[in-house]
């Protein structure tokens, strides 16, 4: 992590403050679009990552029931993190407050996830923070409500996602590293998804299946690395899936159906790709959810070298086994 480790502040017999908690991005494996449903949304398949990139928040304890988020004043005064706030507060009628400050590090519109991440860290923290214990299932019911990718930062594993990505099955993934490239500008995922661009058509995979692809889908590429004897499936509902053995695996990283339709509204992204493959080597490169960062694996030792384009942000990261936060909930 990027910043000082989390602390708590604890006043009488419950916490007073929580800082420095991290709200870390993700990226997706993998990107299938299925179909559009009849609610204007559309069925996908993915497999979420958390990584290392992370925004960090503290949260305060209010005794007026008041909730303030201070700091990163390009946000809008109903950000996520607010709106986490107050959504918990009402469902748990609880009286206290919280005066949050944000510190922002993951670019908006960059299909990393960091505005979800930042809601689930809320709904985490305040859970703690105002001694509510609610169990992790109703908190995930809760992020629900707020996005279609909070409920995978509530649950604190890596995950197989279905639906609008909130049918979720907690999946056992190595860590790896790898070189991560936003190009200065972002995507609006309701323009990416409104494209004429967009194909909606993709063959509907299995979990099963996914092992198979984790271990030979990224051959191709030529990039193959020693990540772990295996991957594991267990479902939310506590049905344990196990994926067959993979071995010496390769990353088995795949394709992303939404970046013909990014790459149309923002050409920028194919000059992000190739500035990656020159620096990894790796033979891969692909955009991140809805876009527009995109991500190469790369040897953990790397150093890259060559600057990017003033505008950008470009990070080295580590792919993670699991949230940092994965122990705040049950």
């Amino acid at each position: 992590m990027d910043r000082p480790a989390l602390h708590a502040v604890k006043r009488g017999l419950g916490i007073a403050a929580l800082y420095n908690v991290p709200a870390p991005a993700k990226i997706n494996w993998f990107l299938h679009v299925l179909g559009r449903r009849p609610d204007g949304y559309h069925d996908l398949q993915t497999v979420f990552q958390f990584i290392d990139w992370c925004d960090w928040l503290d949260f305060e304890r209010r005794d007026d029931g008041m909730i303030l988020r201070v700091g990163d004043d390009g946000l809008p005064a109903e950000d996520l993190s607010v709106r986490a706030a107050r959504l918990l507060q009402q469902h748990a009628g609880c009286g206290d407050g919280v005066q949050i400050r944000l510190r922002k590090a993951i670019p908006a519109q960059a299909g990393l996830g960091g505005g979800s991440s930042d809601a689930a860290s809320t709904l985490l923290a305040l859970n703690l923070l105002w001694g509510l214990h609610l169990p992790r299932v109703e908190l995930q019911g809760l992020a629900a409500r707020l996005g279609a990718d909070v409920p995978v930062f509530v649950l604190g594993r890596n995950a197989w996602a279905e639906g609008i990505g909130d049918r979720l099955a907690a999946v056992d993934l190595p860590a790896w590293s790898l070189l991560v490239a936003w190009p200065g500008k972002g995507l609006s995922t309701a323009e990416v998804f409104g494209s004429p661009f967009l194909t909606r058509s993709a063959r509907i995979e299995t979990i099963s299946g996914f092992a198979r692809f984790a271990g030979e889908g990224a051959r191709d590429s030529g990039f193959m690395q020693d990540l772990g004897e295996k991957v594991t499936g267990k479902a939310v509902e506590g049905k344990v899936v196990e994926v067959e053995g993979i071995g010496r695996m390769s990353l088995g990283l795949g394709r992303n159906d939404l970046l013909p339709a990014a790459r149309a509204a923002l050409p920028e992204i194919d000059q992000a790709g190739a500035w990656l493959l020159e620096r990894t080597g790796s033979g891969f490169v692909t955009m991140s959810g809805s876009g527009s960062a995109m991500f190469s694996p790369c040897e953990s030792g790397l150093r890259f070298t060559g600057a990017s384009p003033q505008s950008w942000m470009v990070r080295k990261c580590v792919a993670l086994g699991s949230h940092p936060l994965l122990d705040w909930a049950v």
